[in-house]
């Protein structure tokens, strides 16, 4: 199991970016959080297997259909006691 913090810069508020991260999130089995960052860009931890957290890293450098992601910065993190994926309020 690994963790990663990920950073998508670009237009990705306003368009459902982070519903459609919870909802891959999901489909990958990984549990975390995503949210709003008030510079405009979004935020998410993301742990499970490897393979996963990787695969879901590699849909954010492109989003959902009317995002345009112009930069994702990832970073490992420590693990966190999370069940499920949630969306949190701005940060």
């Amino acid at each position: 199991m690994i963790a990663k913090r990920i950073q998508v810069f670009g237009l990705v508020q306003g368009i459902g970016f982070r519903w459609y991260t919870c909802r891959e999130a999901h489909h990958l089995g990984i549990v975390g959080w995503v949210r709003n960052r008030s510079d405009g860009s979004v935020e998410i931890h993301a742990q499970g297997p490897e393979a996963a957290v990787n695969a879901l890293t590699a849909w954010t450098r492109s989003g959902p259909e009317h995002a345009r992601v112009d930069r994702v910065e990832t970073t490992s993190c420590p693990i966190e006691p999370l069940v499920g994926f949630c969306e949190h309020e701005t940060a």
